[in-house]
């Protein structure tokens, strides 16, 4: 018998990790205020069903910057699938081509970019963090290009990594058997490197992250490629209208689940301001919290075109490999075409703020 929930699938993902695995896939930063924010923001919202609608049939397709999604509904990037799984990122690309769903493979990945790509029936995107080694930067987007991706997404609110205190209290480090293998491994070196006290991720991304990035720099890398820019870790208004004005393709409204600034807004909260902020042929995207598939046609109809889905994902592949992530794409897809029906909103543009009230005494910010 099969989970019922994600939250089957995270209490099985749990029991089977290694307690410091665990804590890398879950924590935030700081006192995680951010990250349970991230959760709790979707229950401010309550729904509004109308009745007497014909939802016989619920359509919960869309197009995505060119290209056809069976759902409104990606996989995060996130680093060193192999953590969770043998088969890592390719087993996620299988699941996720599965699904429909859009897959955003992360820089950090534990199988190439080749491996990954040729696994995927569905888009890829890739995400890059910018590094001091331009060239290293360049390389991969020549890379993904030729293995066919359809868009970069620049994570762009990790000048730095937040101080994570759950791996600085584990020593946590990548272990030697799983490595970013599309990276120069002395590049990568700090990650796996192990102390009392200290994280690795950190100590890597204060030696290999250019904290000097600006919006100037954005040209650097359209030059280099034809492929779509999207910008991920958006959370005002005006970051969104400079993202317009430098010519991005789609922005994610993301707090990096939590991982960052501890204290930031929860990305739904976000997500109104930014979406009024660009024109609608810029969509936006949103992650953080994404629990259910009703989570998800919260945040449709605040006006985002699709969300991303991270940890559950991680814990679909801990659980039961590339069949774990069919489940947690299966109960997501499932959860959204039931919302959409018993909201009697069949088609995903019928999914707007007049889906939504605020929860009764709480301020929601709908508006």
């Amino acid at each position: 018998m099969g989970p019922f929930t994600l939250a089957d699938v995270e209490r099985e993902a749990r029991a089977r990790l290694p307690s410091e695995v665990w804590d890398f896939v879950q924590g935030g930063s700081g006192s995680e205020r951010t990250l349970a924010a991230n959760l709790a923001q979707f229950g401010r919202y309550a729904l509004r069903p109308r009745t007497l609608v014909d939802v016989s049939a619920c359509d919960t397709g869309l197009d995505l910057l060119g290209s056809a999604l069976e759902v409104p509904i990606g996989v995060a990037p996130m680093a060193y699938h192999r953590l969770a799984d043998e088969a890592g990122e390719t087993a996620t690309a299988r699941a996720a081509g599965r699904a429909g769903a859009l897959l955003v493979a992360g820089i950090f990945a534990s199988r190439t970019l080749e491996e990954i790509a040729a696994a995927a029936t569905g888009p890829l995107w890739l995400q890059l963090y910018w590094l001091r080694r331009r060239d290293a930067l360049a390389a991969l987007v020549e890379r993904a290009e030729a293995a066919g991706y359809r868009a970069l997404v620049l994570t762009v609110d990790a000048p730095r990594v937040g101080r994570r205190l759950r791996d600085a209290r584990n020593g946590f480090a990548v272990p030697p058997g799983i490595r970013a293998v599309n990276l120069d491994p002395a590049l990568m070196a700090a990650s796996h490197r192990s102390a009392p006290g200290a994280s690795g991720i950190e100590s890597h991304a204060r030696e290999q992250f250019d904290p000097a990035l600006s919006w100037s720099d954005l040209a650097w890398l359209r030059e280099r490629s034809g492929l779509p820019l999207v910008l991920k870790g958006i959370l005002t208004a005006e970051d969104a209208r400079l993202a317009a004005e430098h010519g991005v393709a789609a922005v994610v409204v993301s707090n990096h689940g939590g991982r960052q600034l501890d204290g930031a807004l929860p990305s739904l909260a976000a997500l109104p301001e930014v979406v009024a902020a660009l024109p609608p042929e810029i969509p936006v995207l949103v992650d953080g919290g994404v629990r259910t598939g009703t989570d998800v046609a919260v945040a449709l109809a605040l006006g985002a075109r699709a969300v991303l889905v991270g940890r559950p994902v991680l814990w679909g592949l801990a659980a039961g490999g590339e069949a774990g992530v069919d489940q947690v794409l299966g109960l997501l897809r499932g959860e959204l075409e039931e919302a959409m029906a018993l909201l009697g909103r069949p088609r995903l543009r019928d999914l707007d703020r007049g889906a939504l009230a605020p929860w009764p005494g709480v301020a929601a910010g709908v508006g």
